[in-house]
């Protein structure tokens, strides 16, 4: 029996779940693997707000855009959204406006710098931030029709250890956790790593230390959260990179455009292009444990546990 029959065959068995559930889950399960294979799906996630997490993900997009790679940013943050005020960008609709059956995934689209494609959410509405299952199987739906058509999806989670934040995490085929040489944002880094690995059986995290002076730094910060998971979890983490603290990003955040396309001389930038490339060098390694599709039978069946 191999992964997604297993999993499917897990949601048959809850006996909480009623049978129209299941029934759209059966619907929506992906044909083939070919698809999957199509697009890379990248949570970027943190532990703690205020670690550059939102902006560095604006910033890989535009520079993996630039590598002439089709990108899909998906502003993940719901209730609190960012990434268009980062990008001095004012979509007129958002993912409320797909929740609430106004629009298609595909209508609430925005173009953005680079030739970036951007899925806004929305800020200041508390529904947002606790998304019900109708409304994970409706994106499941809008999704189906779009992910064909890009190279990558980022996905920029809001902070924290929150069920939306679990849920975008569990979607993502790949996860890289930021964080900052800051101890709270280490500790919270660690708890939401914990959680993700004990409680979704996520195996892989890949970490980017933000606001460092070098490399000696990020190195050490590094050290300090993979010896915390291998001794306390028995978990491996993997390094991808560092940023390194420069101030033409904050200059970038005030003038609301993505520091690779104001400064692409900066620290910064060079910084974010080495990332890129190793993102796009790489042989995709997927978690053993990763969905199938992106709003696929793994989440669906983590729920209903």
């Amino acid at each position: 029996m191999d992964q997604a029959e297993s999993l499917r065959e897990l949601v048959r068995k809850r006996a909480s779940v009623n049978s129209s559930y299941l029934q759209e889950i059966e619907r929506k399960k992906p044909i083939s693997g070919k698809r999957s294979e199509q697009i890379r799906t990248i949570a970027i996630t943190s532990g703690k707000g205020g670690v550059g997490k939102t902006n560095i993900t604006a910033n890989l997009a535009c520079t993996l855009a630039k590598m002439n790679k089709k990108i899909l940013l998906l502003d993940a943050d719901a209730g609190l959204a960012n990434i268009d005020v980062i990008l001095g960008l004012t979509p007129k609709y958002n993912l409320h406006h797909v929740l609430n059956g106004e629009r298609k995934l595909s209508e609430i689209i925005i173009p953005g710098p680079s030739g970036i494609k951007i899925l806004p959410s929305a800020s200041g509405i508390q529904e947002m931030t606790d998304l019900s299952k109708g409304q994970k199987l409706t994106l499941l739906d809008d999704f189906d029709s779009i992910q064909d058509k890009f190279d990558f999806m980022l996905i920029d989670t809001a902070a924290g250890i929150t069920s939306n934040v679990m849920y975008f995490n569990m979607a993502a085929k790949e996860i890289i956790v930021v964080t900052s040489p800051e101890p709270t944002s280490l500790t919270d880094a660690y708890a939401l790593i914990k959680i993700l690995y004990q409680q979704y059986a996520k195996k892989r995290f890949r970490i980017l230390i933000n606001m460092v002076s070098g490399a000696a730094e990020a190195n050490k910060v590094y050290l300090r959260l993979s010896h915390a998971t291998d001794h306390f979890l028995n978990l491996n983490i993997e390094f991808i990179g560092y940023i390194l603290h420069d101030k033409k990003i904050q200059d970038a955040v005030k003038m609301q455009q993505a520091f690779v396309e104001l400064y692409p001389k900066s620290q910064a930038s060079f910084c974010v292009k080495r990332l890129a490339e190793k993102i796009c060098s790489e042989n995709p390694e997927y978690d053993e444990n990763g969905n199938i599709s992106f709003f696929g039978d793994r989440i669906l069946a983590n729920e209903c546990q």
